[in-house]
């Protein structure tokens, strides 16, 4: 049975590309989805077009945040390679790879890392991982929840930095600074394609606000 968490981070599984038992993804009733020859995936409903190779950059830019902490989570438990493994499996799928079992799997036991870590930040650092091996999955709903597909990474990221620093606040927005540099043109692109992120979160959703208005504020050549 799949994590109620996971569920509510990346919604339920019909939507990963297969039903709970593993068989074809039936239609989403609020959405009538058309995915072409290109892999270009639209909804009429909310007029959001990702092609594959958008959700291969957003994948790979989630993966780097991801990467930048993963020191943090090793340090905390050295012997659990399981954020790693969810790392691997984004990389993977960002690199040509198709979306699959392994990258919800991968998700899911990043998850089940992150509980088992003793410190915050090497939680938070687990929740990068999982974050990333998530990012493929983002939907082509006009949400604002949808954006922490997008930066959730990113923002857990930043949030294990500053827990490290003493919950130094200025170390996260440090990071989110770096952070912003590491994505491209295209994921600047697709993240202007969705609403502003959402309210609430505490401070990993604060976080993703800052990130988000700071995405924005970039033009594409930047």
């Amino acid at each position: 049975m799949l994590d109620p968490e996971l569920v509510q981070q990346f919604g339920d599984p019909i939507c990963w590309g297969a039903s709970r038992h593993g068989g074809p993804k039936p239609p989403l009733p609020q959405l009538s989805s058309v995915i072409v020859e290109d892999g270009t995936v639209t909804g009429d409903a909310s007029e959001i077009v990702l092609s594959k190779q958008d959700l291969r950059e957003v994948a790979a830019f989630a993966v780097v945040c991801a990467e930048s902490v993963l020191e943090i989570f090793e340090a905390d438990q050295p012997d659990d390679s399981r954020p790693r493994g969810a790392i691997s499996a984004a990389w993977e799928f960002a690199r040509g790879g198709e979306r699959g079992k392994s990258l919800r799997d991968t998700a899911s036991a990043a998850l089940k890392a992150a509980k088992s870590a003793d410190t915050a930040a090497g939680r938070e650092a687990a929740w990068a991982a999982m974050s990333a091996a998530g990012a493929a999955y983002l939907h082509p709903l006009a949400k604002a929840t949808q954006v922490k597909h997008i930066l959730g990474a990113g923002a857990y990221a930043a949030r294990a930095a500053e827990l490290v620093a003493g919950d130094d606040r200025s170390v996260g927005a440090e990071t989110l600074e770096q952070t912003v540099h590491c994505a491209t043109p295209t994921v600047v692109d697709v993240l202007k394609r969705f609403p502003v992120a959402p309210s609430g979160g505490g401070r990993v959703g604060e976080l993703i606000r800052m990130l988000d208005a700071d995405l924005r504020s970039l033009t594409l050549a930047e």
